[in-house]
């Protein structure tokens, strides 16, 4: 895929007159921060320093494990309701992600291999492991675009956006808790504030205050205090000081 001027345009053309709802716009920003700081994190790793070389073979994995659950979960709700009213929409991006799939596995494989390396080795195989994480990113990034883009269009086409909403929301339900904090810690702290706002807006209007105190502690280290203040402001929540830079 070769991006030129002119197709930077026509991506502004191509946006709704007036705001869709759009499934895929704030779990694409949490997955494209989580890959970059993990690719990141793994080109500048020391490895001779075995807690940071662990927990850094560790973020890839909770990337690889992320990225598995997110196409199931684009399979199961996304896929299907394209399909349903207009077959074989979703045929070429479905057949991306089963090549995803075998990336994940072979990247899998790739830490496997990185971490049962003795230490004079591990540098070589780091390297390797960077680079094949970085065509994956690369990919899913061009991936990620085209389902913005042509999915969004079969989408808003084929369905009202109170249709899109409850599709959305029987995906989310779907999630289990302990993967629900880890998208929130990649999402939250990635979308503007007017995103965070009515995200958690509609949590403090519908789920246990236990949950949505859980989302906050998560999330409030990874947000500037100016970040903070105006969040905890817009849900009519008192500032309270924490771990924030």
């Amino acid at each position: 895929m070769k991006i030129d001027a002119r197709e930077i345009a026509a991506l502004t053309q191509a946006q709704p007159a007036a705001p869709r709802m759009d499934m895929y716009a704030s779990i694409h920003k949490a997955l494209r921060a989580f890959m970059a700081d993990t690719l990141l994190g793994l080109g500048r790793m020391d490895v001779d320093d075995n807690l940071e070389f662990a927990q850094t073979c560790d973020r890839v994995m909770q990337l690889l494990d992320l990225c598995r659950a997110h196409l199931h979960h684009e399979n199961q709700f996304v896929h299907a309701a394209m399909e349903a009213r207009q077959p074989g929409s979703s045929q070429s991006i479905a057949g991306e992600h089963l090549e995803h799939e075998q990336a994940i596995v072979a990247l899998a494989d790739g830490v496997n291999h990185l971490m049962a390396c003795a230490k004079p080795a591990r540098a070589a195989a780091t390297l390797a492991l960077y680079r094949q994480l970085a065509l994956f990113v690369a990919h899913n990034f061009e991936h990620m675009h085209e389902e913005e883009t042509a999915h969004n269009r079969v989408l808003w086409q084929c369905y009202t956006d109170a249709e899109l909403a409850g599709v959305h929301d029987a995906l989310v339900a779907s999630i289990p808790p302990q993967e629900m904090m880890v998208v929130a810690r990649w999402m939250v702290p990635y979308m503007s504030p007017a995103e965070r706002t009515a995200m958690l807006s509609d949590m403090k209007q519908h789920a246990p205050a236990p949950v949505l105190a859980a989302v906050l502690a998560q999330v409030q280290p990874h947000l500037t205090q100016p970040e903070w203040t105006k969040l905890m402001r817009s849900l009519g929540l008192p500032v309270v000081p924490g771990l924030v830079h």
